[in-house]
C-alpha cells in the first residue's frame, strides 16, 4: 500500500518485499516439516537446532544436522562449520542380494549414530572402487566401510587403500582382506562354513564332493579350500572349479564339477549355487536327487527357489553392527586393533541336498 507522500513505484517496491518475505516464510516452514518428518521431531525441535537453542540431546542435534544434508538444505551460517557427518559404503555390485542386505544393516547402524552412509557401487564399465575412494577423500568422509571389495584379492591393486591409511581415515573391511592392508574387519568364519557344509553332505552318503570357488586370489575362497583340504585329507584338482560370482560363472564350472562325478557341491556364494542348480537340470539330473548343492550366504529368497536352496548363512546383522561399531570407536579417537573379528555361521538345510545316489 502506497501513502500520500509515496514517491512513484514505492507501492510496487513494498509489495515485492512482502511477496519475498511470504516466500521464504514458506520455504521455512516447509524445511522444518520436512526435516522434522525425516528425523521424527517436531517442528519446534528443529527450530531450536537451527537456532542454536538448548534443551535438545546431542544424538537429536546430530540427526537434524544430518537430515538437513540429506535433503539438501543448507545448515544455518553458525553452523556451517561443522562438517556433515558422512560415512562411505563401498560395495561391488547390488545384483547379488548380500550386498544390498549388508548395505541395509550398516546403513541404519551408521543413522542411528547420527551418521551419513554415502553409498558407493561399482558398475561394469563405470566408476571404479579407486575413483569412489578418490570422490570420498575429497567429501573428507569419516570414515569408510567396504563389503566384498579389491582388498579381499591378492592380486588387484592396493594403492587407493593405502591413501587412506596414510590420510589416517578410520576404515573398515568386511569378509577376509589380505593381510598386510593393516585395517580392523568383521568376517564370517570360512573354515566353519565349509566344515558345516561338508559334514553335512558327507552325513547323507557324499563321497563325491566338489567345490565351487571365486577367482584363485580371492581370499575367502582360499579360505574354504583350505578347510576342505583339511577336511578330506587333501581334494584332487579335478574337484575344485573356480568362477566369477554369477548364475552363469556357476553354471559353467559346475559343469565341469559334474563331469568329474562328484554328487555333491559346495558353492561359494548363492548365486553360484544357483548357477549349479541350473547346470544339473540342463545336464538332465535332478536335484537333489542325483545332485546336491549348499549355498553360501543365505541371501534373500533363497527359500524361494525351486528347490529352495540349502546354504551357510551369514550372520549378517550381527556383522554389520560390528562393523559400525568399529568404525565409530576409530571415529571417537579410539585406537582399534587391527584384527579380524569372526563370525560364526550357520547351516541352513532346505531341498537342494538328498542322499547320495546310489552306484
Amino acid at each position: 500500500m502506497r501513502t500520500r507522500d509515496s514517491a512513484p513505484g514505492t507501492a510496487l517496491l513494498v509489495t515485492q518485499t512482502a511477496c519475498v518475505t511470504c516466500a521464504t516464510l514458506a520455504r521455512m516452514t516447509r524445511r522444518l516439516a520436512e526435516v522434522a518428518k525425516k528425523v521424527g521431531v517436531s517442528e519446534a525441535t528443529v527450530s531450536r537446532v537451527l537456532n542454536g537453542k538448548p534443551g535438545v540431546s546431542e544424538a537429536t542435534r546430530q540427526s537434524v544436522l544430518t537430515a538437513l544434508d540429506v535433503l539438501g538444505y543448507e545448515r544455518p551460517t553458525q553452523l556451517r562449520g561443522e562438517r556433515a557427518r558422512l560415512v562411505g559404503l563401498v560395495l561391488p555390485e547390488l545384483q547379488n542380494p548380500i550386498f544390498p542386505a549388508f548395505a541395509e544393516v550398516i546403513g541404519g547402524a551408521l543413522a542411528q549414530l547420527g551418521l551419513t552412509p554415502v553409498l558407493c557401487t561399482q558398475t561394469k564399465g563405470g566408476v571404479s572402487e579407486a575413483d569412489y575412494v578418490e570422490l570420498l577423500l575429497q567429501q573428507q568422509v569419516s570414515g569408510v566401510v567396504f563389503a566384498g571389495g579389491l582388498y579381499a584379492q591378492a592380486d588387484a591393486p592396493h594403492d587407493h587403500y593405502r591413501r587412506l591409511a596414510d590420510r589416517k581415515v578410520p576404515v573398515v573391511l568386511v569378509n577376509a582382506a589380505i593381510e598386510h592392508l593393516g585395517f580392523p574387519g568383521v568376517s564370517c568364519d570360512d573354515a566353519v562354513a565349509v566344515e558345516q557344509a561338508w559334514r553335512h553332505l558327507a552325513s547323507l552318503g557324499h563321497e563325491r564332493i566338489g567345490l565351487l570357488l571365486g577367482p584363485g586370489d580371492h581370499v575367502p575362497s582360499a579360505r574354504k579350500l583350505a578347510a576342505a583340504h583339511a577336511l578330506a585329507g587333501g581334494l584332487p584338482d579335478s574337484r575344485v572349479a573356480r568362477a566369477i560370482f554369477s548364475i552363469e560363472g556357476g553354471h559353467a564350472a559346475a559343469s565341469r564339477l559334474i563331469d568329474q562325478g562328484v554328487t555333491g557341491i559346495i558353492c561359494a556364494s548363492d548365486p553360484l549355487a544357483l548357477g549349479a542348480v541350473r547346470a544339473a537340470r540342463r545336464k538332465g539330473l535332478d536335484v537333489p536327487g542325483q545332485i546336491s548343492v549348499v549355498g553360501y550366504d543365505d541371501s534373500a529368497f533363497m527359500n524361494c527357489t525351486e528347490p529352495p536352496l540349502t546354504t551357510v548363512r551369514q550372520p549378517i546383522e550381527a556383522m554389520g553392527r560390528a562393523a559400525v561399531e568399529l568404525l565409530n570407536a576409530q571415529i571417537g579417537g579410539t585406537a582399534v586393533p587391527a584384527e579380524e573379528l569372526l563370525f560364526e555361521p550357520e547351516l541352513v538345510v532346505r531341498g537342494s541336498t538328498g542322499q547320495a545316489p546310489r552306484d
